[in-house]
């Protein structure tokens, strides 16, 4: 049986992420970077997958955890019959090589500890050679080497192809284990004093917490989506990943299960927007330049999708030594979406741009032109039907909110000519475009007799995504068109109150079998449009049940499973959080809580 999604824990370092379970096990990693090959992958099959436990022999009490402070250093508490232990996990921000640092403490009594560390490389397929070198084991298999420094006191054997360790801990002692990846062909790295580095990763944390300028209810929450948002993105580069997982399913014992370990322009834009809301315009700066760089060359080559520096190939394959997560196959790697078209993606760009340039953000001399050339190639291809934001493995449509995000990105550019009359474009030609895009959407993607915008043009199916018109400015909130189409999505793809994408029944729309849960981004979008039609307590009591779907340290999957109380999909997930902390922005600000 596998552990509830919403039983793991994230710590990260800026370039990798690791999960830890209830139980003290770290069940998946890659390394060196979120998108390398896992060397723990038990998420996604068994324990001989791989996996580093650490933890009392004796779990008879469930365990208290918490994240110290504004911080991504994790406590995990067990109470035990013979006394407490404490044991802290983290990864400090690295300058050199990727590492995780695990620190148990005895806190009253005496308890017997028992670690175990199973490293398979490759997606827990290949078994690494282990030896000793100047008190550590190390781990080699072809490029990856990893090293286990154990504290003194504590003796280590091997035993069913893991190393393992037992020791006992009274209160006030201390041990710690750091494992340190390292390109195989190079020397053994510097040794870390693990205590040093803890200090310097909680004041690393607090520095970078602190400068969060939102003040207002639910901070607690708003701070840890952005510690998690910031923990998902890859700091040599400024590129944000979607999660960092693959392959945790949307439907238990289904196929829709998809790598999200890479860089989406949509999910990356949105980021933006909420980092520069709470006033991190470093970090805006940084994924700025990214943006720059992934999206620079012809403008009929722009993808929906990067690698973590900008790789434009990433090709999807099946893993078929893993079992998936509860038997839910396959188990992907890459993404084949990467060569969809998607529409919306030229509008979450130049909306970007739009807000950064509002933030105060120092321009680029050259950003202005590539905004030029994706508005002038929109100009020609908005009409043409597309996958959409969901990325449908079907046949393209005319999906509506495709055609208002172009609207979105000629009526940015268009604004930013009117902001600055002096820079090259065409704005009458723009403004002529936003019409045509505008006109065209009420009267295709408009179903009157229902009262409510569709899916897609001459669909009688509804998208969650028609949600945002109202907030990306498309008409406005009391447009009784817009309260319609609210009230149709809440009435028909709500399940116990929260939203769903889309309906999956009978798989004509995705063209894949199978269902899946409600949508937590989606369900953050029905808030935020229950605020902007006039709604605002029951938008603020929707964000407030949203909350309490969090696991016990505020972390949010991509979906909900309203019947099994469960969380579904990749773990956690930069959408959701996102969508908490825009909503909580946007509900809330600086206002008293009702």
């Amino acid at each position: 049986m596998h552990p509830l999604i919403e039983d793991y824990a994230l710590i990260g370092d800026l370039q990798t992420a690791a999960l830890v379970c209830r139980d003290g096990s770290i069940d998946w990693l890659c390394l060196p970077r979120f998108d390398s090959g896992a060397c723990f992958a038990a998420l996604l099959g068994s324990r001989d997958n791989g996996h580093w436990q650490l933890a009392p022999t004796s779990l008879i009490a469930r365990p208290e955890r918490s994240y110290r402070g504004d911080s991504l250093v994790l406590d995990t508490v067990w109470q035990t019959p013979t006394g407490t232990v404490k044991v802290t996990d983290f990864m400090p921000q690295r300058d050199r090589a990727p590492e995780i640092v695990r620190i148990a403490e005895g806190i009253s009594g005496s308890v017997e500890m028992r670690g175990v560390l199973r490293l398979r490389f490759d997606y827990g397929r290949v078994v690494p050679w282990m030896r000793h070198s100047k008190g550590c084991r190390v781990a080699v298999a072809g490029p990856d080497s990893v090293w286990l420094r154990t504290p003194p006191q504590v003796t280590t054997y091997g035993k069913d192809f893991s190393t393992r360790s037992d020791f006992t801990l009274t209160e006030g002692e201390r041990a710690a284990f750091v494992l340190t990846w390292h390109p195989s062909h190079k020397p053994r790295p510097p040794a870390t004093d693990p205590f040093e580095a803890l200090d310097c990763t909680l004041d690393d944390w607090r520095e970078w917490s602190a400068r969060c300028r939102y003040d207002g209810p639910h901070r607690g929450a708003v701070i840890r989506s952005l510690i998690t948002l910031k923990a998902l993105t890859y700091a040599p580069t400024g590129g944000i990943v979607a999660a960092p997982t693959t392959s945790l399913p949307e439907e238990l014992g289904g196929v829709r299960n998809w790598d999200y370990r890479y860089c989406w322009l949509r999910d990356a834009s949105l980021t933006l927007n909420s980092l520069l809301s709470a006033g991190y315009l470093e970090e805006a700066g940084a994924w700025r330049d990214w943006l720059l760089r992934a999206v620079a060359g012809a403008p009929d080559d722009l993808q929906i999708m990067y690698g973590l520096s900008g790789e434009r190939r990433l090709p999807e394959a099946e893993l078929p030594w893993l079992s998936g997560y509860a038997d839910s196959v396959p188990v992907r790697i890459g993404n084949a979406a990467v060569d969809q078209r998607q529409l919306d993606v030229y509008g979450e760009v130049l909306d970007s741009f739009h807000i950064a340039r509002t933030a105060g953000l120092p321009s680029e001399p050259h950003a202005w032109n590539i905004q030029r050339s994706l508005v002038n190639y929109l100009e020609s291809t908005w009409r043409d039907p597309d996958e959409g934001l969901w990325e449908i493995r079907g046949p393209r449509r005319h999906f509506v909110h495709s055609k208002v995000m172009a609207w979105v990105a000629a009526d940015r550019a268009v604004r930013a000519l009117e902001a600055y009359p002096k820079a090259r474009g065409d704005i009458d030609r723009w403004r002529t475009m936003r019409d045509d895009i505008h006109r065209e959407v009420c009267e295709r993607g408009y179903d009157a007799a229902r009262g409510t915008f569709t899916q897609s043009y001459g669909s009688t199916d509804l998208d969650a995504a028609t949600l945002v018109i109202p907030r990306v400015g498309f008409l406005p909130g009391d447009d009784p068109r817009v309260v319609s189409t609210v009230d149709t999505v809440r009435r028909e793809l709500s399940h116990d109150g929260l939203v769903r994408r889309y309906s999956t029944e009978g798989g004509s729309i995705d063209g894949l079998p199978g269902g899946e849960g409600t949508f937590l981004v989606c369900s953050f979008w029905l808030a935020d449009a229950l605020h902007l039609t006039g709604r605002p307590k029951e938008a603020r009591a929707l964000f407030k049940r949203l909350l309490a779907l969090r696991n016990d340290v505020g972390l949010l999957s991509e979906e909900y499973d309203p019947a099994a109380r469960r969380q579904l999909g990749n773990f956690p997930q930069a959408f959701s959080h996102i969508g908490l902390v825009g909503t909580a922005l946007a509900l809330f600000g600086d206002a008293e809580a009702d």
